[in-house]
C-alpha cells in the first residue's frame, strides 16, 4: 500500500507516492533528487541527515516521509538565497574552515542553524554540547564551533533588521 504525501521542500511544493515505511530522507534524496542530505548511519547517531522541519533540526533517517506530509522541510540546497548568495551559516562554516571532507557538513551546517536559532548568545560549551547527536571524523570540531558561534549574531542581527 502506498501512500500520496505532500509537503513544502525549500519552498517549493512537493508531493509523492511512497511506501509507509519510506524515511523522509529516502524522499529527499530518492524521490526529489536532492542529494546534499547525507545518509551516514540510518540509526540516528551520525547527524549527517539533519533538515529542518517546521523551523527544527530534525535528523530524516528517523522520520518517516508520511510525518512529513503538511509540514514544510528545508534541506541544506534552501539555506542559500535564489541569486547563490550563502547563508551566514554557510559562510562561516567556509570562512572558518569548518569542513574537511565534507560529508558531515550539510548535518552540522543545519544544526549549526538551528542552534543558533534558538541560542544566538550560545558560549562555545554550549555550542559542543548541542552537536553531541553529529559526528565528524575529520574537523576535530573546532571550525565548526567557530563557524556556530561567528554566523549566530549575524543571523541574529538579521533576522532583528527583517
Amino acid at each position: 500500500m502506498r501512500h500520496e504525501i505532500k509537503m513544502t521542500v525549500n519552498g517549493k511544493a512537493v508531493s509523492g507516492s511512497v511506501e509507509p515505511r519510506t524515511l523522509l530522507v529516502q524522499f529527499i534524496r530518492e524521490h526529489l533528487k536532492l542529494t546534499g542530505t547525507h545518509v551516514g548511519c540510518d540509526t540516528t547517531q551520525c547527524g549527517c541527515c539533519v533538515v529542518h522541519v517546521d523551523g527544527k533540526a530534525m535528523k530524516s533517517c528517523t522520520m518517516l516521509a508520511v510525518q512529513a506530509s503538511g509540514r514544510t522541510v528545508t534541506t541544506i540546497e534552501g539555506l542559500a538565497a535564489a541569486d547563490g548568495t550563502l547563508h551566514p551559516m554557510q559562510a562561516a562554516f567556509q570562512e572558518h574552515h569548518g569542513l574537511q571532507c565534507g560529508f558531515c557538513t550539510p548535518g552540522m551546517v543545519m544544526m549549526g542553524v538551528d542552534i543558533a536559532n534558538r541560542m544566538p548568545n550560545a558560549d562555545e560549551a554550549t555550542v559542543r554540547r548541542q552537536l553531541e547527536g553529529n559526528i565528524c571524523r575529520c574537523t576535530g570540531y573546532q571550525g565548526i564551533v567557530e563557524a556556530i558561534l561567528d554566523a549566530a549574531p549575524k543571523m541574529a542581527a538579521a533576522k532583528a533588521k527583517a
